[in-house]
């Protein structure tokens, strides 16, 4: 037996991977992506030139961007939209870091096309965009998401940030196949993208709101706390446990949405994380004492210093510092 292999884990990690909450905003994505992809088709079909429209996504950190956006890909991969030469249509995922360049950007979207070129090729720019242009037409390849687009645009001087944009710009405008992007990231990038304002005016703009708890004046809970309670379930159903009675209250969940910064993604985490500790102890439920271990697990706190244990956790634990407590001196 290999002592790094948990094989409960494993097999948790596995059937979780595989799902995908549906949440509300992801009706929205695929709406806004459905417009600007059939819009880019009668592009391609009508056979002349054009310019094509994309997506920005923000969000903060944590927020399950990457998540929703690469589940709406692969399910657009796997529906084979056809293009007028017959081939299916498809998208591709590349993530940017902060090293890169206009030019490292080029090379970065070939590899990720399949298309070997060397990080020391001295292929100009034209011909960067070239051979884009032509492995996207022979592949079919319609789009390019950027996750972290902030990335190669955070730290550089205007005039660096600039040709960058011009290159995601160059990509929407490509004469014989402009390409479609998502540019995915935290809300900074929306300030970088409207440093160029005629790639701003081709973008449709997403935003994922946090998870929201606040009262109505008609005093009924806000639909998020069902939501919750539904994540909650799914993750403890997927793993073939119940749910204790105790937690499913308006106030743990409350906790947990504090516990996750208010953020999609991070209670997913949660969640899974609870589930999977309740699964290696054999109790055959998911408990508060869960999430807590959940909590412990990942930031190495106090267990008296937890969003589900602590009497402040409230004012203790804020939304813009996740998975932090802040204890005075």
């Amino acid at each position: 037996m290999n002592p790094f292999i948990i094989p409960e884990v494993v097999n948790l990690s596995t059937d979780f991977s595989k799902r995908h909450y549906p949440l509300n905003r992801s009706k929205s994505l695929e709406g806004s992506f459905a417009f600007l992809f059939s819009q880019h088709l009668g592009g391609l079909r009508s056979g002349g030139r054009f310019e094509t429209e994309s997506l920005m996504v923000t969000g903060p950190s944590g927020s399950g961007k990457t998540k929703e956006i690469s589940d709406m890909i692969k399910r657009f991969n796997q529906s084979e939209a056809k293009l007028p030469d017959g081939k299916p249509a498809l998208f591709i995922e590349c993530i940017l870091d902060a090293k890169g360049s206009w030019k490292d950007l080029g090379k970065t979207i070939l590899r990720a096309m399949g298309y070997p070129i060397s990080q020391s090729s001295r292929a100009t720019r034209t011909e960067i965009w070239a051979r884009v242009a032509y492995q996207a037409q022979e592949r079919g390849i319609v789009g390019i998401h950027f996750d972290e687009a902030q990335h190669i645009l955070r730290g550089k001087s205007e005039t660096e940030r600039l040709a960058t944009l011009d290159a995601f710009k160059t990509l929407m405008k490509l004469p014989d196949w402009p390409l479609m992007l998502i540019l995915s990231g935290v809300p900074e990038l929306s300030d970088y993208v409207k440093e160029e304002p005629q790639l701003f005016r081709l973008m449709t703009c997403v935003s994922f709101s946090d998870i929201d708890l606040f009262m109505r004046d008609d005093n009924e809970l806000p639909p998020d706390y069902t939501v919750i309670h539904e994540i909650v379930g799914s993750y403890a159903l997927t793993a073939g446990l119940s749910v204790e009675t105790t937690i499913q209250t308006q106030g743990f969940y409350h906790c947990l949405a504090t516990a996750a910064a208010f953020r999609w993604g991070l209670l997913i985490d949660l969640a899974f994380g609870a589930a999977t500790h309740a699964k290696l102890t054999g109790k055959g439920f998911v408990s508060a004492e869960d999430f807590v271990e959940a909590w412990v697990g990942k930031t190495g706190m106090n267990r008296a210093v937890t969003p589900f244990t602590h009497v402040g956790y409230q004012t203790m634990f804020r939304p813009e510092k996740p998975f932090q407590a802040a204890i005075p001196g």
